[in-house]
Protein backbone atom coordinates (compact mmCIF):
# COMPACT_ATOMS: atom_id res chain seq x y z
CA UNK A 1 0.00 0.00 0.00
CA UNK A 2 0.97 3.54 -0.58
CA UNK A 3 0.13 6.22 1.20
CA UNK A 4 -1.36 9.28 -0.63
CA UNK A 5 -1.84 13.17 0.36
CA UNK A 6 -3.10 15.96 -1.35
CA UNK A 7 -4.36 19.32 -0.41
CA UNK A 8 -7.57 20.54 -2.30
CA UNK A 9 -8.27 24.67 -2.55
CA UNK A 10 -10.38 25.94 0.03
CA UNK A 11 -12.99 27.49 -1.98
CA UNK A 12 -13.94 24.26 -3.71
CA UNK A 13 -15.45 22.91 -0.92
CA UNK A 14 -18.96 24.02 -1.14
CA UNK A 15 -22.27 23.30 1.38
CA UNK A 16 -23.38 20.97 -1.48
CA UNK A 17 -21.50 19.98 -3.75
CA UNK A 18 -17.74 21.03 -4.98
CA UNK A 19 -17.08 23.64 -7.55
CA UNK A 20 -14.28 25.45 -8.83
CA UNK A 21 -12.75 27.48 -11.83
CA UNK A 22 -11.05 25.02 -13.87
CA UNK A 23 -7.11 25.30 -14.05
CA UNK A 24 -7.43 28.13 -11.38
CA UNK A 25 -8.82 26.56 -8.06
CA UNK A 26 -10.34 23.54 -9.76
CA UNK A 27 -7.74 20.55 -11.55
CA UNK A 28 -7.56 17.27 -12.92
CA UNK A 29 -5.69 15.82 -9.95
CA UNK A 30 -8.55 17.14 -7.50
CA UNK A 31 -10.71 14.64 -9.88
CA UNK A 32 -8.48 11.63 -9.52
CA UNK A 33 -8.51 12.11 -5.72
CA UNK A 34 -12.32 13.35 -5.24
CA UNK A 35 -12.58 9.25 -7.31
CA UNK A 36 -10.87 7.62 -4.78
CA UNK A 37 -11.63 9.39 -1.50
CA UNK A 38 -15.48 8.99 -2.49
CA UNK A 39 -14.71 5.11 -3.85
CA UNK A 40 -13.10 4.62 -0.38
CA UNK A 41 -16.43 5.76 1.26
CA UNK A 42 -18.80 3.99 -1.36
CA UNK A 43 -16.58 0.62 -0.82
CA UNK A 44 -15.25 -2.36 -3.54
CA UNK A 45 -17.26 -3.27 -6.08
CA UNK A 46 -20.03 -1.30 -5.22
CA UNK A 47 -20.88 0.43 -8.30
CA UNK A 48 -21.23 4.46 -8.85
CA UNK A 49 -23.01 6.05 -11.57
CA UNK A 50 -20.84 9.07 -13.60
CA UNK A 51 -22.64 11.74 -15.93
CA UNK A 52 -21.38 15.23 -17.22
CA UNK A 53 -22.24 17.85 -18.17
CA UNK A 54 -21.57 19.47 -21.67
CA UNK A 55 -18.68 21.75 -20.50
CA UNK A 56 -15.64 22.30 -22.43
CA UNK A 57 -13.64 20.89 -19.21
CA UNK A 58 -16.24 18.02 -18.00
CA UNK A 59 -14.85 15.45 -20.50
CA UNK A 60 -11.49 15.65 -18.91
CA UNK A 61 -12.67 15.46 -15.28
CA UNK A 62 -15.11 12.90 -15.81
CA UNK A 63 -12.12 10.76 -16.74
CA UNK A 64 -9.70 11.39 -14.21
CA UNK A 65 -12.93 11.21 -11.74
CA UNK A 66 -13.24 7.51 -13.14
CA UNK A 67 -9.74 6.99 -12.84
CA UNK A 68 -9.73 7.32 -9.25
CA UNK A 69 -12.72 5.19 -8.74
CA UNK A 70 -11.46 2.49 -10.52
CA UNK A 71 -7.66 2.60 -8.87
CA UNK A 72 -9.62 1.69 -5.43
CA UNK A 73 -11.68 -1.12 -6.57
CA UNK A 74 -15.48 0.85 -7.58
CA UNK A 75 -17.29 -0.47 -10.85
CA UNK A 76 -18.06 2.41 -12.70
CA UNK A 77 -21.02 2.95 -15.42
CA UNK A 78 -20.33 6.14 -17.71
CA UNK A 79 -24.26 7.11 -18.68
CA UNK A 80 -22.53 9.76 -20.89
CA UNK A 81 -23.85 13.24 -21.18
CA UNK A 82 -26.81 14.12 -19.81
CA UNK A 83 -28.84 16.71 -16.98
CA UNK A 84 -28.22 15.85 -13.49
CA UNK A 85 -31.87 14.35 -12.73
CA UNK A 86 -30.78 11.84 -15.56
CA UNK A 87 -27.79 10.45 -13.12
CA UNK A 88 -30.21 10.61 -10.10
CA UNK A 89 -32.62 9.20 -12.09
CA UNK A 90 -30.02 6.23 -12.93
CA UNK A 91 -28.95 5.36 -10.00
CA UNK A 92 -32.47 4.06 -9.08
CA UNK A 93 -32.62 2.26 -12.62
CA UNK A 94 -29.69 -0.10 -11.96
CA UNK A 95 -29.06 0.22 -8.05
CA UNK A 96 -25.89 2.21 -8.03
CA UNK A 97 -24.84 2.73 -4.53
CA UNK A 98 -23.95 5.76 -5.60
CA UNK A 99 -23.29 8.36 -8.31
CA UNK A 100 -21.79 11.17 -9.41
CA UNK A 101 -22.32 14.29 -11.77
CA UNK A 102 -19.54 16.56 -13.58
CA UNK A 103 -20.92 19.92 -13.89
CA UNK A 104 -20.63 23.60 -13.25
CA UNK A 105 -24.71 24.27 -12.94
CA UNK A 106 -25.14 27.83 -14.24
CA UNK A 107 -22.30 29.26 -13.21
CA UNK A 108 -19.65 30.61 -15.72
CA UNK A 109 -18.15 28.52 -18.69
CA UNK A 110 -14.86 28.25 -16.82
CA UNK A 111 -16.22 26.90 -13.88
CA UNK A 112 -17.21 23.16 -13.09
CA UNK A 113 -17.38 20.71 -10.21
CA UNK A 114 -19.16 17.83 -8.74
CA UNK A 115 -22.55 16.40 -7.52
CA UNK A 116 -22.94 13.98 -5.22
CA UNK A 117 -25.54 10.68 -4.55
CA UNK A 118 -25.01 8.07 -1.99
CA UNK A 119 -27.60 5.39 -1.76
CA UNK A 120 -29.69 8.01 -3.37
CA UNK A 121 -29.72 10.53 -0.50
CA UNK A 122 -27.18 13.83 -1.34
CA UNK A 123 -23.66 13.29 -0.21
CA UNK A 124 -22.81 17.06 1.43
CA UNK A 125 -21.87 19.50 3.36
CA UNK A 126 -20.03 17.27 6.45
CA UNK A 127 -19.77 14.21 4.20
CA UNK A 128 -17.97 16.46 1.85
CA UNK A 129 -15.51 18.29 4.26
CA UNK A 130 -14.38 14.73 5.65
CA UNK A 131 -13.71 13.77 2.50
CA UNK A 132 -11.22 16.72 2.01
CA UNK A 133 -9.59 16.22 5.52
CA UNK A 134 -9.12 12.53 4.30
CA UNK A 135 -7.20 13.63 1.40
CA UNK A 136 -4.56 14.57 3.81
CA UNK A 137 -3.24 11.43 4.21
CA UNK A 138 -4.66 7.91 2.89
CA UNK A 139 -3.79 4.66 1.31
CA UNK A 140 -6.16 1.92 -0.83
CA UNK A 141 -4.97 -1.92 -1.91
CA UNK A 142 -4.96 -2.16 -5.89
CA UNK A 143 -7.72 -3.88 -6.80
CA UNK A 144 -9.03 -2.47 -10.06
CA UNK A 145 -12.79 -2.12 -10.46
CA UNK A 146 -14.98 -2.69 -13.44
CA UNK A 147 -16.06 0.15 -16.49
CA UNK A 148 -19.16 0.09 -18.32
CA UNK A 149 -21.11 2.17 -20.22
CA UNK A 150 -24.98 2.68 -20.47
CA UNK A 151 -27.51 4.95 -22.20
CA UNK A 152 -30.47 5.57 -19.68
CA UNK A 153 -31.99 8.42 -21.87
CA UNK A 154 -34.76 6.05 -23.07
CA UNK A 155 -35.74 4.50 -19.94
CA UNK A 156 -35.98 8.26 -18.49
CA UNK A 157 -38.09 9.40 -20.49
CA UNK A 158 -40.31 6.74 -20.60
CA UNK A 159 -40.57 7.40 -17.04
CA UNK A 160 -41.65 11.11 -16.74
CA UNK A 161 -43.67 10.32 -19.80
CA UNK A 162 -45.73 7.80 -17.98
CA UNK A 163 -49.48 8.14 -18.38
CA UNK A 164 -49.03 11.92 -19.72
CA UNK A 165 -52.68 13.11 -21.60
CA UNK A 166 -52.29 16.59 -22.64
CA UNK A 167 -55.35 16.99 -24.72
CA UNK A 168 -54.95 20.82 -24.96
CA UNK A 169 -52.18 22.09 -28.48
CA UNK A 170 -49.84 24.41 -26.04
CA UNK A 171 -47.46 26.62 -28.45
CA UNK A 172 -44.54 26.63 -25.82
CA UNK A 173 -40.58 28.15 -26.65
CA UNK A 174 -38.29 26.21 -25.08
CA UNK A 175 -34.91 27.12 -24.28
CA UNK A 176 -31.83 24.69 -22.92
CA UNK A 177 -29.58 27.57 -23.17
CA UNK A 178 -27.01 25.20 -24.59
CA UNK A 179 -27.04 23.23 -21.43
CA UNK A 180 -27.03 19.25 -21.20
CA UNK A 181 -31.09 19.36 -21.09
CA UNK A 182 -31.11 20.16 -25.06
CA UNK A 183 -30.94 16.48 -26.36
CA UNK A 184 -33.92 15.44 -24.06
CA UNK A 185 -35.54 19.07 -23.93
CA UNK A 186 -35.90 18.43 -27.86
CA UNK A 187 -37.71 14.82 -27.05
CA UNK A 188 -40.07 16.17 -24.56
CA UNK A 189 -40.77 18.82 -27.01
CA UNK A 190 -41.75 16.89 -29.64
CA UNK A 191 -43.91 14.33 -27.70
CA UNK A 192 -45.91 17.27 -26.05
CA UNK A 193 -46.75 19.21 -29.44
CA UNK A 194 -44.22 19.17 -33.00
CA UNK A 195 -45.88 23.18 -32.60
CA UNK A 196 -42.50 24.35 -30.62
CA UNK A 197 -40.31 26.34 -30.77
CA UNK A 198 -37.12 25.44 -29.81
CA UNK A 199 -33.92 27.51 -29.07
CA UNK A 200 -30.39 26.41 -28.34
CA UNK A 201 -30.86 22.63 -27.54
CA UNK A 202 -27.59 21.89 -29.02
CA UNK A 203 -24.91 20.83 -26.23
CA UNK A 204 -22.65 24.27 -26.26
CA UNK A 205 -19.99 24.55 -23.52
CA UNK A 206 -19.22 28.05 -24.73
CA UNK A 207 -23.17 28.77 -23.97
CA UNK A 208 -22.75 31.00 -27.02
CA UNK A 209 -26.18 32.43 -26.86
CA UNK A 210 -26.53 33.32 -23.43
CA UNK A 211 -26.05 32.28 -19.81
CA UNK A 212 -27.65 28.90 -19.04
CA UNK A 213 -29.40 30.18 -15.33
CA UNK A 214 -32.99 30.84 -15.66
CA UNK A 215 -33.71 32.43 -12.49
CA UNK A 216 -31.96 35.51 -14.55
CA UNK A 217 -34.49 36.83 -16.38
CA UNK A 218 -31.83 38.67 -18.59
CA UNK A 219 -31.49 34.81 -19.61
CA UNK A 220 -35.30 34.62 -20.62
CA UNK A 221 -35.39 37.55 -23.09
CA UNK A 222 -35.23 34.94 -26.08
CA UNK A 223 -38.55 33.38 -24.52
CA UNK A 224 -40.15 36.36 -23.80
CA UNK A 225 -39.55 37.84 -26.79
CA UNK A 226 -40.68 34.61 -29.19
CA UNK A 227 -43.59 34.79 -26.41
CA UNK A 228 -44.97 38.08 -27.26
CA UNK A 229 -43.62 38.04 -30.99
CA UNK A 230 -45.76 34.44 -31.94
CA UNK A 231 -48.14 34.90 -29.06
CA UNK A 232 -46.92 31.44 -27.20
CA UNK A 233 -49.05 30.13 -24.57
CA UNK A 234 -45.78 29.90 -22.71
CA UNK A 235 -42.04 29.70 -22.12
CA UNK A 236 -40.04 27.25 -20.17
CA UNK A 237 -36.12 27.43 -19.85
CA UNK A 238 -33.32 24.97 -17.90
CA UNK A 239 -30.04 26.05 -16.40
CA UNK A 240 -26.65 24.00 -17.55
CA UNK A 241 -27.31 20.93 -15.89
CA UNK A 242 -31.30 20.39 -16.12
CA UNK A 243 -32.43 20.60 -12.44
CA UNK A 244 -33.56 24.12 -12.22
CA UNK A 245 -36.64 25.52 -14.58
CA UNK A 246 -37.33 28.66 -15.36
CA UNK A 247 -41.55 29.92 -16.86
CA UNK A 248 -42.37 32.66 -18.36
CA UNK A 249 -45.96 32.65 -19.02
CA UNK A 250 -48.55 33.86 -22.15
CA UNK A 251 -47.76 37.70 -21.43
CA UNK A 252 -44.30 37.09 -21.22
CA UNK A 253 -43.91 37.69 -17.52
CA UNK A 254 -40.91 35.32 -15.48
CA UNK A 255 -43.15 33.42 -13.45
CA UNK A 256 -40.85 33.56 -9.86
CA UNK A 257 -40.21 30.29 -8.67
CA UNK A 258 -42.00 30.52 -5.04
CA UNK A 259 -44.95 31.39 -7.20
CA UNK A 260 -44.39 27.97 -9.08
CA UNK A 261 -43.87 25.78 -6.05
CA UNK A 262 -47.68 27.14 -4.84
CA UNK A 263 -49.10 27.01 -8.29
CA UNK A 264 -47.88 23.01 -7.83
CA UNK A 265 -48.87 22.89 -4.59
CA UNK A 266 -52.64 23.87 -5.05
CA UNK A 267 -53.13 21.13 -7.49
CA UNK A 268 -51.12 18.73 -4.97
CA UNK A 269 -53.39 19.38 -2.13
CA UNK A 270 -56.53 18.67 -4.28
CA UNK A 271 -54.90 15.48 -4.35
CA UNK A 272 -53.43 14.74 -1.04
CA UNK A 273 -52.89 17.06 2.20
CA UNK A 274 -49.61 16.67 2.89
CA UNK A 275 -46.32 18.12 4.02
CA UNK A 276 -44.80 20.76 1.44
CA UNK A 277 -41.24 22.60 1.55
CA UNK A 278 -40.05 26.00 0.57
CA UNK A 279 -36.58 27.28 0.82
CA UNK A 280 -36.32 30.56 3.20
CA UNK A 281 -36.25 32.63 0.54
CA UNK A 282 -39.29 31.46 -0.28
CA UNK A 283 -42.33 34.70 0.20
CA UNK A 284 -44.73 34.17 3.46
CA UNK A 285 -47.61 34.01 1.32
CA UNK A 286 -46.22 30.23 -0.31
CA UNK A 287 -46.61 29.33 3.27
CA UNK A 288 -49.71 30.60 4.65
CA UNK A 289 -51.67 28.92 1.44
CA UNK A 290 -50.20 25.91 1.84
CA UNK A 291 -51.49 25.91 5.81
CA UNK A 292 -54.82 27.56 4.23
CA UNK A 293 -55.34 24.49 1.62
CA UNK A 294 -54.89 21.86 4.43
CA UNK A 295 -51.26 21.21 3.60
CA UNK A 296 -48.19 21.45 6.65
CA UNK A 297 -46.01 24.44 5.52
CA UNK A 298 -41.70 23.83 6.38
CA UNK A 299 -39.21 26.38 5.67
CA UNK A 300 -36.37 25.04 4.59
CA UNK A 301 -32.20 26.20 4.47
CA UNK A 302 -31.71 26.89 0.54
CA UNK A 303 -29.78 24.51 -1.60
CA UNK A 304 -30.67 21.11 -3.27
CA UNK A 305 -28.81 19.10 -0.80
CA UNK A 306 -30.62 20.59 2.25
CA UNK A 307 -34.23 20.42 0.51
CA UNK A 308 -33.54 16.94 -0.58
CA UNK A 309 -32.68 16.12 2.95
CA UNK A 310 -36.02 18.06 4.88
CA UNK A 311 -37.64 15.90 2.60
CA UNK A 312 -36.61 12.61 3.87
CA UNK A 313 -36.57 13.77 7.39
CA UNK A 314 -40.30 15.25 7.18
CA UNK A 315 -42.01 12.94 4.65
CA UNK A 316 -42.77 15.78 1.76
CA UNK A 317 -44.64 15.13 -1.37
CA UNK A 318 -43.52 18.23 -3.00
CA UNK A 319 -41.00 21.06 -2.26
CA UNK A 320 -38.93 23.69 -4.40
CA UNK A 321 -37.14 27.13 -3.95
CA UNK A 322 -36.75 30.34 -5.43
CA UNK A 323 -34.08 29.73 -7.88
CA UNK A 324 -36.37 27.00 -10.08
CA UNK A 325 -35.77 23.87 -7.76
CA UNK A 326 -38.42 21.95 -7.83
CA UNK A 327 -38.77 18.62 -5.94
CA UNK A 328 -42.03 15.99 -6.83
CA UNK A 329 -41.93 12.98 -4.20
CA UNK A 330 -45.65 11.62 -4.94
CA UNK A 331 -45.04 9.06 -7.26
CA UNK A 332 -41.54 10.19 -8.37
CA UNK A 333 -38.66 10.10 -7.09
CA UNK A 334 -38.21 13.04 -4.85
CA UNK A 335 -35.17 14.74 -6.52
CA UNK A 336 -35.23 18.14 -8.27
CA UNK A 337 -36.17 17.44 -11.66
CA UNK A 338 -36.95 20.24 -14.22
CA UNK A 339 -38.12 18.47 -17.17
CA UNK A 340 -40.26 16.74 -14.93
CA UNK A 341 -41.54 20.01 -13.54
CA UNK A 342 -42.70 21.04 -16.72
CA UNK A 343 -44.05 18.25 -17.65
CA UNK A 344 -46.36 18.53 -14.38
CA UNK A 345 -47.23 22.44 -15.03
CA UNK A 346 -48.36 21.20 -18.83
CA UNK A 347 -50.64 18.51 -16.90
CA UNK A 348 -52.13 21.38 -14.90
CA UNK A 349 -52.63 23.48 -17.90
CA UNK A 350 -54.28 20.71 -19.93
CA UNK A 351 -56.13 19.95 -16.73
CA UNK A 352 -57.51 23.24 -15.72
CA UNK A 353 -58.48 25.28 -19.19
CA UNK A 354 -56.76 28.27 -18.39
CA UNK A 355 -54.29 30.75 -19.39
CA UNK A 356 -51.25 30.24 -17.30
CA UNK A 357 -51.19 33.85 -16.77
CA UNK A 358 -55.13 33.34 -15.17
CA UNK A 359 -53.77 30.94 -12.99
CA UNK A 360 -50.73 32.96 -11.54
CA UNK A 361 -53.58 35.95 -10.97
CA UNK A 362 -55.42 34.19 -9.44
CA UNK A 363 -52.79 33.08 -6.84
CA UNK A 364 -52.74 35.52 -3.89
CA UNK A 365 -49.20 38.10 -3.74
CA UNK A 366 -47.41 40.19 -1.77
CA UNK A 367 -45.03 43.32 -2.82
CA UNK A 368 -41.49 41.95 -2.35
CA UNK A 369 -38.24 42.26 -4.58
CA UNK A 370 -36.21 39.80 -6.52
CA UNK A 371 -33.44 38.01 -5.30
CA UNK A 372 -30.73 40.47 -4.87
CA UNK A 373 -27.02 39.56 -5.37
CA UNK A 374 -23.97 41.29 -4.10
CA UNK A 375 -20.87 40.75 -4.85
CA UNK A 376 -18.92 39.75 -1.79
CA UNK A 377 -15.48 37.71 -1.36
CA UNK A 378 -16.16 33.95 -0.71
CA UNK A 379 -13.23 34.35 1.74
CA UNK A 380 -15.57 37.35 3.71
CA UNK A 381 -19.05 36.30 3.11
CA UNK A 382 -19.63 33.64 5.83
CA UNK A 383 -17.87 35.89 8.40
CA UNK A 384 -19.56 39.17 7.79
CA UNK A 385 -23.46 37.03 8.00
CA UNK A 386 -22.60 35.30 11.23
CA UNK A 387 -21.85 39.27 12.62
CA UNK A 388 -24.91 40.64 11.73
CA UNK A 389 -26.84 37.57 12.96
CA UNK A 390 -25.81 37.96 16.28
CA UNK A 391 -25.56 41.57 15.94
CA UNK A 392 -29.87 41.31 14.56
CA UNK A 393 -30.48 38.89 17.62
CA UNK A 394 -30.24 41.41 20.08
CA UNK A 395 -32.66 43.79 18.27
CA UNK A 396 -35.58 41.57 17.32
CA UNK A 397 -37.16 38.62 17.93
CA UNK A 398 -38.86 37.48 15.18
CA UNK A 399 -35.66 35.64 13.52
CA UNK A 400 -35.53 32.93 11.31
CA UNK A 401 -31.48 31.76 11.10
CA UNK A 402 -31.26 28.27 10.00
CA UNK A 403 -29.78 29.91 6.43
CA UNK A 404 -28.11 33.49 7.14
CA UNK A 405 -31.20 35.42 8.72
CA UNK A 406 -34.57 36.12 8.05
CA UNK A 407 -36.11 38.78 10.12
CA UNK A 408 -40.12 39.15 10.43
CA UNK A 409 -42.21 42.43 11.41
CA UNK A 410 -45.99 42.41 11.35
CA UNK A 411 -45.95 44.37 7.79
CA UNK A 412 -42.82 42.14 6.22
CA UNK A 413 -39.53 39.90 6.51
CA UNK A 414 -36.29 40.57 4.88
CA UNK A 415 -33.39 38.09 4.28
CA UNK A 416 -29.46 38.24 3.73
CA UNK A 417 -28.03 34.64 3.11
CA UNK A 418 -24.04 33.62 1.81
CA UNK A 419 -24.44 32.22 -1.51
CA UNK A 420 -22.80 28.80 -1.37
CA UNK A 421 -22.47 28.74 -5.03
CA UNK A 422 -20.94 32.26 -5.65
CA UNK A 423 -19.39 34.77 -4.56
CA UNK A 424 -21.98 37.02 -3.42
CA UNK A 425 -24.66 37.67 -0.64
CA UNK A 426 -28.45 37.34 -1.36
CA UNK A 427 -31.23 39.07 0.35
CA UNK A 428 -34.90 39.47 -0.82
CA UNK A 429 -37.27 41.45 0.76
CA UNK A 430 -41.38 41.36 1.28
CA UNK A 431 -44.18 43.38 2.65
CA UNK A 432 -47.50 44.04 2.46
CA UNK A 433 -47.21 47.75 0.76
CA UNK A 434 -44.55 49.29 -1.42
CA UNK A 435 -44.03 51.67 1.23
CA UNK A 436 -43.38 48.86 3.66
CA UNK A 437 -40.88 47.23 1.10
CA UNK A 438 -38.72 50.39 0.76
CA UNK A 439 -38.63 50.15 4.78
CA UNK A 440 -38.12 46.53 4.46
CA UNK A 441 -34.91 47.00 1.75
CA UNK A 442 -33.76 50.17 4.39
CA UNK A 443 -33.33 47.38 7.40
CA UNK A 444 -31.54 45.33 5.54
CA UNK A 445 -28.89 48.19 4.19
CA UNK A 446 -28.74 48.81 7.56
CA UNK A 447 -27.89 45.93 9.06
CA UNK A 448 -25.16 45.33 6.48
CA UNK A 449 -23.89 49.08 6.80
CA UNK A 450 -23.04 48.19 10.54
CA UNK A 451 -20.09 46.07 9.38
CA UNK A 452 -19.63 47.19 5.80
CA UNK A 453 -20.68 50.48 4.46
CA UNK A 454 -19.09 50.02 1.15
CA UNK A 455 -21.41 46.91 0.30
CA UNK A 456 -24.95 48.70 1.65
CA UNK A 457 -24.23 50.83 -0.91
CA UNK A 458 -24.46 48.52 -3.45
CA UNK A 459 -28.08 48.34 -2.83
CA UNK A 460 -30.24 50.92 -4.60
CA UNK A 461 -33.53 50.69 -3.14
CA UNK A 462 -34.99 52.88 -5.74
CA UNK A 463 -34.04 50.15 -8.51
CA UNK A 464 -36.81 47.39 -6.45
CA UNK A 465 -39.44 49.62 -5.54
Amino acid sequence: MINYSHKFDDTIIRSYDIRGIYGETLFETDAIHIGRLFGLKVGKKKKVNICYDGRLSSPNLKNNLIKGLLEVGVDVCDIGVGPTPLLYYSCYENNASGGIMVTGSHNPKNHNGFKFVLQNMPFFGEDLISLSNKANDYYFSAERGCFSEANYKDQYLSRILKDLKIKKKLRIVWDAGNGSAGELMSKIAQKINKDNILLFDDIDGNFPNHHPDPSDVENLKDCIDFIKEEKLDLGIAFDGDGDRIGVVDDEGRPIPGDKLLLLFSKDILVEKKCTIIGDVKCSQVLFDEIEKDGGKAIISKTGHSHVKESIKKNNADLAGEMSGHIFFNLNYFGFDDALYSAIKLLEILDKKKKKLSELIDELPSAFNTPEIRIECNDSEKFHLIKKIVNSQKKKHNKIIDIDGIRVVSDSGWWLLRASNTQAELVLRCEADSKKNLKKQLLLTKDAISEFNVELSEKILVENYI
